[in-house]
């Protein structure tokens, strides 16, 4: 079978499950690292013609990481696409069994087991209320019904604009600070945020620098993800509460 990904984090899951079937994977598709295949433009701007000319038995996508007139044009070429939707971790789990098992034809994988089992028994790490900015210039911040709320929220961590109406909303930076939160939680992707580039907008809060493949990444990287991430919070905590 020949398989094309549009989306990083099923080429990591199709590349760790059966490395022979990807023929193809966007620019932004870093893992694993090493990976050989033809690249076929970014996840908003695939190059579609060059996906046909892989003769793909299936394009895997996902519906917020792709556009839908790049998905109705591999269509119209006779192409069979599965597009995943990700709003929180149980559907990730259940979207990469429906991808590798139903979409690849494959065994289904023991670290997505793994993964299962890792999660289902996570302790929170602590009680705390967070903004999470994934964007600056200007401010984006998670809102409702994501992925990575749903991850922080089994680790005890409350998103501050889940009942927001959007799910991405951009809230200006005074009403960040103002927004009652007791914790900043700083992904370094999709904005690479870092020591010098983001806590400093937050003075007052305590902030937590996250591995953003951990957060927002669903595939193997799911069996590591509780410990990265709640190591990075519990860092936090204990810096701005020593002896918590």
């Amino acid at each position: 079978m020949r398989v094309v990904s549009l989306v990083p984090s099923l080429t990591e899951a199709v590349a760790a499950t059966a490395p022979g079937l990807l023929v193809g994977a966007t620019d932004w598709c870093s893992r694993p690292a090493g990976l050989d295949v033809v690249r076929v433009g970014g996840t908003k701007n695939p190059d579609v013609a060059a996906v046909a000319a892989l003769r793909p038995d299936l394009v895997v996508a996902n519906e917020e990481e792709n556009r839908e007139p790049d998905l109705a044009a591999l269509r119209a070429a006779g192409i069979e696409v599965m597009v995943t939707e990700v709003r929180g971790l149980d559907q990730a789990l259940s979207e990469l069994e429906r991808v590798l098992v139903d979409g690849c034809g494959l065994a289904r994988p023991r670290w997505l087991d793994e993964a299962r089992r890792v999660w289902s028994s996570v302790e929170p790490v602590a009680g705390a209320r967070a903004v999470v900015p994934i964007w600056r210039r200007p401010w984006m911040v998670l809102g409702r019904d994501t992925f990575a709320g749903d991850l922080l929220a089994r680790l005890g961590v409350a998103n501050v604009y889940a009942g927001h109406a959007d799910r991405y909303p951009r809230i200006p930076l005074d009403e960040l600070r103002g927004s009652g939160a007791d914790l900043v939680v700083l992904p370094d992707e999709p904005y690479a945020f870092g020591p010098d580039d983001g806590p400093e907008a937050f003075p007052s809060l305590p902030a937590a620098l996250v591995d953003g493949r951990s957060l927002t990444w669903y595939g193997p990287s799911l069996v590591d993800a509780p410990g990265v991430l709640s190591a990075a919070l519990r860092a936090a905590l204990r810096a701005a509460h020593p002896g918590r």
